[in-house]
Parts: C-alpha cells; sequence; structure tokens
C-alpha cells in the first residue's frame, strides 16, 4: 500500500490536539509528515509489512516509570523498531532509579491525551524525559505514532533531538533477543 502524505496544517481531526498543537506552536509542521493508515496496521511490525516501510526506518515511543524512594519519574525512550530499549540497565541509570518498569497504561493515556499503540514524543508532558537512542540521528525518514491509531508521522532524527527535553543517549536501543 501506498502512503499519502498529508498537511497537518489542514488536517484537523487526524491527530490528537495534544500532538497537532505541539507541532504548530513549534512551527514544524514543514518538517513532519502525516499519513493516514488502516489502524489494524498500526502495530509496528504490521505497519511496515502493510506499508512497505523499512523497519530500521521506524521509531517506537516506549513509556517507562522509574522510581527511587518517594520520587517517580515518568519518561519516553525512543529506539529504532529493530531494537528494544535498554530500560533495566542504561534507563534505570539514567534515570537514578531503584525500580523501573513500563508506565501504568492508564495514566500513560490520560497524561499524554495520547491513545494506546500510538503515543508519540512530540506533544507529551514537558516534564517527561525523552530519551532518544543516537542511531535516530542521522536518519532523514522515521516513521513514530502520531498520538492514536490511525496516524503515524514521518519525522528526522534531527526534529526529534530538538524536542523539549530530549536527551541522546548512546546505545539506548538494543538488538532483539
Amino acid at each position: 500500500m501506498k502512503l499519502d502524505v498529508l498537511n497537518i496544517s489542514s488536517e484537523t481531526t487526524l491527530i490528537p490536539d495534544v500532538v497537532r498543537s505541539e507541532i504548530l506552536n513549534q512551527g514544524l509542521e514543514s518538517q513532519i509528515g502525516l499519513v493516514q493508515i488502516d489502524p489494524n496496521f498500526a502495530d509496528t511490525t504490521a505497519f511496515c509489512e502493510q506499508y512497505h516501510w523499512p523497519i530500521d526506518h521506524s521509531a517506537n515511543c516506549v513509556i517507562v516509570q522509574a522510581r527511587r524512594g518517594g520520587r517517580k519519574t515518568i519518561a519516553a525512550c525512543i529506539v529504532l523498531a529493530s531494537t528494544r530499549a535498554d530500560i533495566n540497565k542504561l534507563v534505570k541509570k539514567y534515570l537514578d532509579a531503584s525500580k523501573i518498569s513500563m508506565a501504568p497504561m492508564d495514566s500513560t493515556l490520560e497524561e499524554s491525551k495520547m491513545e494506546y499503540g500510538g503515543v508519540t514524543p512530540i506533544g507529551l508532558p514537558k516534564t517527561w524525559p525523552i530519551l532518544i537512542d543516537k542511531a535516530i540521528m542521522p536518519l532523514e525518514q522515521i516513521v513514530i505514532g502520531g498520538g492514536n491509531r490511525n496516524t503515524k508521522l514521518i519525522v528526522s532524527g534531527r526534529l526529534l533531538a530538538s524536542l523539549h527535553n530530549a536527551v541522546i543517549i548512546d546505545s539506548l536501543g538494543i538488538p532483539n533477543t
């Protein structure tokens, strides 16, 4: 199937308000492609197969919750879809956590104002660190969630690095086993 890139400025209902507002407020609309997809193919592997998109040019956004004592930190981890985030070692160390886990789905969706299976780093709460694998930086076109299951965004590694609270981490993505 072919991906048709849409104009974010004119597509006011396809992506969540929080995502669209962040894109427009930061003046990023000319740097981001918006594609509408069949929500049955929203999961990364299914998307890449259905739309003939290379998995090594697709990224996942994983939301984690880190704890140390009474302190709780929510963070987004952005890694290539051909890898998985090194949550138990690298992310745990970076966030100075004694415990780390996937963030609870209900609170993630409530706080992000996005949809399960489509969370994107664009428009996340400003208090959440966005940890990005350094391997993403040189890529000119990466597909990532659009904030819901029926859209994807096409962005560059440079654009992701420019997001608020973005932190580039070497080897954040580790090979899938």
